[in-house]
């Protein structure tokens, strides 16, 4: 257990090198997005909303674009790119020439999704704290809210890997799942406006659980049954897609 634990950071360590190759470009998209919705949404829009439960409309926003930070840097990672790894560049299988096996390969790509989700999310929040929109109390807490969502993204993201036929069907996927997730996750407006099935049927997202949680924390105001429950409930999810993502994964690695 001890040699997997160790091949499957250096599996995470790999990705690292070759990510911090290109840090700059690989990092200003990410930020770019959220504060490009801050402008949009939260200054425009913003100005034809009235306060939300107290808060501006660019308050209200900030812990959810920071926690969808972690689902579109999870799925992107585990979907694209681990595609172009194992059927385009044959990283993969090159890697499977050394004593790292599937298993290691899969436990690398979730270590590396979960740091690079939660570094990611932690990048918009203090972005978001240089202009006062979040409150820094409760900062140290939010990278493993967004490392536990971006397991459970990124087990969505592998999941699909191992389902699609073709590179250009994961449009399929985003625009199917994805997107859906991302605008009906709490991030742009409270979920308790749906009807009770879509409230419910949020439950089965990732995100929502990730993003009310991180809104208890950076709006300064925690509620602790409501973060002890999404808590529970993401991390069920995490593990649950994760599973579901490595049976499904790995008989696609030993071809």
């Amino acid at each position: 257990m001890l040699d997997t634990m160790d091949l499957s950071w250096k599996v995470a360590m790999r990705n690292w090198a070759i990510y911090r190759k290109f840090l700059f470009s690989n990092i200003i998209p990410t930020l770019a997005d959220p504060a490009f919705f801050i402008l949009s949404f939260g200054i425009g829009l913003g100005g034809f909303v009235s306060q939300i439960d107290g808060m501006s409309y660019t308050q209200f926003m900030g812990p959810g674009l920071a926690t969808s930070t972690a689902l579109m840097t999870a799925f992107f990672s585990t979907s694209y790119n681990f595609y172009v790894r194992l059927f385009y560049e044959g990283i993969t299988h090159a890697m499977l020439t050394t004593p790292v096996g599937p298993r290691e390969i899969i436990f690398g790509e979730f270590i590396w999704v979960g740091l690079k989700s939660a570094g990611m999310s932690m990048g918009v929040v203090l972005v978001l704290l240089c202009f006062g929109l979040v409150d820094y109390h409760y900062l140290w807490a939010v990278p493993f809210v967004s490392l536990f969502v971006g397991l459970a993204c990124g087990g969505m993201g592998l999941i699909s890997t191992a389902m699609v036929e073709s590179i250009n069907q994961f449009q399929t996927v985003y625009a199917v799942v994805i997107s859906p997730i991302f605008f009906f996750s709490g991030v742009f407006f409270p979920i308790n406006q749906f009807p009770v099935v879509l409230q419910w049927l949020a439950h089965l997202s990732p995100l929502y659980h990730g993003v009310v949680i991180n809104q208890q924390l950076l709006w300064g105001k925690p509620n602790l049954f409501l973060i002890l429950t999404h808590s529970l409930e993401l991390l069920v999810l995490s593990m649950i897609l994760c599973f579901i993502a490595y049976k499904l994964i790995y008989p696609k690695m030993e071809r």
